[in-house]
């Protein structure tokens, strides 16, 4: 096991509650929480159903308090904090807390005994598996189980007088209830005994949601109570399920879930070997889900972050390589992409599916062209042909809508073949920003980023053209202009690029990583001396251990830190917070500049500490302080971060 934590951190509540596990179901659906116990989001719980694949997830078990008595002593192993402070204590009989593959695995010990508790879920299902055995013991251990639960949709909160759920005995546990609009879900047991209780815990308290300006107070309801008597050896499995019906043999379900994992290690060339490759693999499944459609119930889409993130276009287009092409998925890439051509409308993909599942957002410049790239990177690795020839046509679509203009302003210019994009209230790259009506980086006229981009897709589309016999000459011949054009974007003075040019004041001139693309893209605009540059620039004002600063310390408009309100946060967001995922371009463009790998490696080994030890565990941070040391803020498990670390681990390697 390589993520382990011991009583040093999981004996102090501090530490030990800034530390979040996850486990997924593939289809939207998790379970998370920290690894004291405390709830400190009101996104942690035991059953969060994506009751509409990949979206509609709704919390609904909240947690197990367990109560065990051993020896004519009794010991909680619950950790809560209420309204009036932290009330029982459970994470000082934590001994050690680790993952098995992806499977959170705690260990208690109370006196000479030691109960092991783990939780998964099952692969494409809504369903949670608890299981508790009793590793070690000179007697009998009698365990109680309080189920406490909720039926709410997952960003919403619980009051008691608001909420009317039903709870009754069904075989082998409790069946809970909600209106009419609402299905049951089920709280079932191999061995225990079930007892209704229905009685409402108020004022438990989120200290993470209080940190982050949001409510942090909910009631939850205790539904029932399990009960049972483990001897050394023995096993009792807790089920939490939307299904009336779900297996309780809790040894087959764990044997299932290790053997996907098993395979999902296998399938990525080198990972059984290296264990920094091996987790990553492991972290970046937990992205991929499905999106069934009407009429392709394969379909599939990408995560871009837990707890509060659904499937975005632009996150997922770029972890695609990382997430399914780095770890030997190359028909799971198949899928996203073809299930994104379905949604290309006037020349874009959809830049995010609402939770609801209202109509798609299109409101995004650079999620199109990274879809293009995606496409690019997916038949440089498999030489997939048919693919290519299928997607084609929404590749044409998508350049010649980019040619003439679509929403937003977005339009080649004619006068130098620039993409040029945006207008006053939107925000269209990924430096999206926004509170109530102020876009904090409005970006608007020729991003940096996006010429790159769009130099790229013109010279990916010819690639497509001469692979399929056709005709590449338009493109190139664009794509030339593009390249002529993208000295307008050089600063001399400052040695690296612009921001952004011809915007309504002209020229930015803000130290940005999005110059950073304009080097690690498989085409580059600029020439040998001007990508070194451009690197360097961004070594010496934007790396840091976990990512880059998304804008220099120098400036004055940066702030060091993301904490506070919404207002606050949402105003240093890309006004130097650093981004994860950013580390994966930087070494790849440091790797193109110097030809040095094992340099370039070195700048993603700090990732791999914090992927083992941080605070997401066994994943990667979305954010982190601008200011050392760094603090990991954001989603604590970010697809685009996982993806990125991992590809550029490959691309790295000796």
């Amino acid at each position: 096991m390589a993520v382990v934590f011991g009583r040093d951190i999981c004996g102090d509540v501090a530490q030990a509650s800034e530390r979040e596990w996850l486990v997924t179901n593939g289809i939207g659906g998790f379970a998370m929480g920290t690894i004291s116990g405390e709830l400190t989001r009101r996104y942690h719980g035991l059953l969060i159903a994506a009751l509409h694949p990949p979206l509609g997830r709704t919390l609904l078990a909240a947690k197990l308090d367990e109560m065990a008595l051993y020896a004519d002593s009794s010991y909680d192993l619950s950790t809560n904090r209420w309204v009036g402070g932290l009330g029982a204590a459970g994470h000082r009989l934590i001994e050690r807390f680790s993952l098995d593959g992806r499977i959170a695995v705690w260990r208690y010990a109370l006196a000479d005994a030691l109960l092991e508790k783990r939780v998964w879920m099952q692969q494409d299902a809504n369903t949670t598996y608890v299981r508790y055995t009793l590793r070690r013991g000179s007697g009998p251990l009698a365990l109680r189980l309080a189920a406490l639960v909720t039926h709410r949709d997952y960003h919403g909160f619980t009051r008691a007088r608001l909420l009317g759920l039903a709870v009754d005995a069904v075989p082998h546990g409790l069946r809970v209830q909600g209106d009419a609009a609402h299905g049951p879900f089920y709280l079932l047991s191999d061995g225990a005994a079930a007892q209704p209780v229905s009685e409402w815990r108020r004022g438990l308290w989120y200290a993470a949601e209080a940190d982050r300006g949001q409510e942090p107070m909910e009631d939850l309801l205790h539904a029932g109570d399990f009960s049972a008597t483990l001897r050394a050896g023995e096993s009792l499995t807790m089920v939490l399920s939307t299904e009336a019906a779900p297996s309780l043999d809790g040894a087959a379900a764990l044997a299932e879930r290790q053997a996907y994992e098993r395979g999902i290690v296998a399938a990525s060339p080198g990972a059984a070997a290296d264990v920094a490759l091996a987790e990553l693999t492991l972290a970046a499944d937990q992205f991929v889900v499905r999106r069934p459609l009407a009429d392709d119930a394969e379909g599939r889409s990408v995560i871009a972050g837990y707890p509060w993130f659904s499937d975005w276009g632009r996150d997922t287009m770029i972890a695609l390589p990382g997430l399914t092409l780095a770890t030997g998925r190359p028909e799971v890439a198949s899928r996203i992409l073809r299930t994104f051509a379905r949604f290309v409308d006037q020349g874009m993909i959809p830049n995010r599916f609402p939770d609801a599942g209202e109509v798609p957002e299109y409101n995004t410049v650079d999620a199109t062209l990274w879809y293009v790239e995606a496409i690019r990177a997916y038949h440089e690795a498999t030489g997939d042909d048919a693919l290519l020839r299928d997607l084609l046509p929404a590749v044409e679509e998508i350049i010649a809508w980019h040619r003439r203009g679509t929403r937003y302003q977005i339009h080649v210019d004619p006068t130098d073949g620039l993409i040029y994009a945006g207008e006053p209230g939107v925000q269209l790259t990924w430096m999206d920003a926004k509170f109530l009506d102020w876009v904090v980086t409005p970006r608007i006229g020729k991003p940096v980023e996006i010429n790159a981009l769009w130099y790229n897709t013109l010279l990916a589309a010819a690639g497509f053209a001469r692979a399929l016999g056709r005709d590449a000459a338009a493109y190139e011949v664009d794509a030339e202009r593009v390249r002529a054009s993208f000295g307008r974007f050089w600063n001399a003075a400052g040695g690296c690029c612009y921001d952004v040019i011809d915007g309504p004041d002209g020229v930015d001139p803000s130290v940005r990583p999005n110059q950073i693309f304009a080097v690690s893209l498989p085409h580059s605009p600029l020439d040998a001396g001007k990508q070194r540059a451009v690197v360097d620039a961004c070594a010496r004002e934007l790396v840091t251990s976990h990512g880059l600063r998304s804008l220099t310390p120098s400036d004055a408009a940066y702030v060091g830190g993301y904490r506070g309100n919404l207002e606050l946060r949402d105003g240093s967001y890309h006004q130097g917070a650093v981004w994860g995922w950013l580390i994966g371009p930087f070494v790849r463009a440091h790797l193109r500049a110097y030809g040095d790998a094992a340099t370039a490696r070195s700048f993603l080994e700090p990732m791999v500490g914090h992927l083992l030890h941080g605070g997401g565990v066994g994943s990667i941070s979305e954010i982190f302080d601008g200011d050392a040391p760094h603090a990991p803020r954001g989603c604590p498990q970010q697809a685009w971060s996982v993806a990125e670390v991992l590809r550029a681990w490959r691309e790295t390697a000796a």
